[in-house]
């Protein structure tokens, strides 16, 4: 009987723990600090952490406060980031959130709102997004993002969060092989709300875990689906399970790992830019996944990370990279195949009817208005693009010609990508 007194005893104390919206684990100074944080975003591929990625991380909360989210676990990276990586920081501390809850609690509010630096953890992203999205943590954490320039990043489920699209994974997990047999597959769920609103990250949808196991099929797919369904140019990154990101200021992307005692790699998919038409050619409920367009449908920079992170890549024009190869990924009928490619850029690679002389685009050069004429076709709509595949400008007439001014172009090679009647035409033009 004297045993079960302190038994009870136990039991009471820690039922209110049990029942809290969240629990935190604080180390370091009690006392907020506020510094100039640097900005960035950091994801990582899902195993243990990089420690040089890790740095690169701390180093941009210039000695603030750095911040842990998480829906499960404890105090792993308390210690880990306060003193073991030999960067100073004012504090760390972790924030479990129980439940949805938690997210109106003043408590956290108080405490993203003062941070310069917020890391999520790895765990469940369909339960992040549950939780978070469109209540104060997710405004609050945008908030931080655009006007306090802070760091942000995570690993696994942390990674998944950051672009503007998440794959949720709510269904549970799906294969690549499922997705690419039937990329409307109930377990490919694709959530496109407005959630981080990272900068560099738009259109984008991340994967982790990349090698172990292999990811890149159901990547591609959820990359189809984005532009099937959106209407978006949907592009990716991904991390190999010990390979970093880490993304500057200025849209720049270092890969951390430890190649070459690892074979770590980050991967950077873009849709082909060259072609006039780069969307599926069937993206379907029930139907294997065809993107093949000449074994070149999705342009691929294959990264190998380092320690130091000296290999980059340009999110600015995700052409420019830096110690990477470039790949060709195709589908066909829902096998997914990769082959070498030269370096690429964006100059169309479809050239319909170059040679007729029904189109006419004068001056050209110009510096300042473009006229386009077309006497033996109709016209349906008209892109302006620049070297890099963006779409500049676009019009949309149902007629014979359209004006485009190009006064606020800086100087260089254009391209007009001309949809019409019998088909595509692509024209270069120069803008002086």
């Amino acid at each position: 009987m004297r045993i079960a007194v302190p038994i009870l005893f136990v039991l009471l104390a820690i039922s209110p723990l049990l029942a809290q919206n969240y629990t935190i684990y604080h180390t370091g100074n009690s006392k907020d600090t506020t510094t100039q944080a640097q900005g960035g975003i950091c994801m990582m591929g899902g195993s243990s952490e990089d420690d040089n990625a890790m740095r690169w991380f701390l180093q941009r909360a210039e000695g603030g406060d750095i911040l842990v989210l998480r829906s499960s676990g404890s105090n792993g990276y308390n210690n880990y980031l306060y003193s073991k990586l030999g960067v100073k920081v004012n504090s760390v501390e972790t924030i479990v959130c129980n439940n949805k809850n938690a997210s109106f609690e003043s408590y956290i509010h108080e405490k993203i709102a003062g941070a310069e630096a917020i890391w999520f953890a790895g765990g469940d992203q369909g339960e992040y997004v549950r939780y978070w999205r469109g209540t104060p943590i997710d405004s609050l954490v945008r908030d931080a993002i655009s006007r306090r320039n802070i760091v942000v990043g995570g690993t696994s489920a942390g990674m998944a969060i950051m672009g503007k699209y998440i794959y949720t994974g709510r269904n549970g997990s799906v294969t690549s092989a499922e997705a690419l047999a039937n990329p409307y597959n109930t377990r490919v769920t694709i959530d496109s709300a407005r959630f981080m609103d990272n900068r560099f990250l738009e259109n984008v949808i991340t994967d982790t875990h990349y090698d172990s196991p292999d990811r890149r099929g159901r990547h591609i797919t959820f990359m189809a689906r984005i532009l099937t369904d959106w209407a978006s140019e949907s592009r990716g990154i991904a991390c190999d399970e010990y390979t970093a990101v880490c993304i500057d200021e200025n849209g720049i992307a270092r890969v951390f790992g430890e190649y070459p005692t690892s074979n770590d790699n980050a991967y950077f998919l873009r849709p082909n830019c060259g072609l006039s038409d780069y969307t599926p050619e069937t993206c379907a409920k029930g139907q294997p996944l065809q993107w093949l367009h000449s074994k070149k449908a999705v342009w691929v920079y294959k990264v190998k990370g380092n320690k130091e992170g000296s290999n980059t890549f340009d999110l600015n024009d995700w052409i420019t990279g830096n110690g990477g190869e470039w790949e060709d990924w195709y589908v066909d009928q829902g096998v997914l195949a990769m082959q070498p490619t030269d370096q690429v850029d964006c100059t169309p690679l479809e050239t319909y009817d170059n040679q007729q002389s029904d189109i006419r685009i004068f001056p050209n050069p110009t510096s300042s208005l473009l006229t386009l004429e077309s006497s033996g076709r109709r016209i349906s709509d008209v892109f302006l693009l620049d070297l890099q595949g963006n779409i500049l400008k676009r019009g949309n007439l149902l007629d014979t010609s359209i004006v485009f001014d190009v006064t606020e172009l800086v100087s260089g090679i254009y391209f007009l990508r001309i949809v019409t009647e019998k088909g595509i035409a692509i024209r270069r033009v120069v803008k002086m």
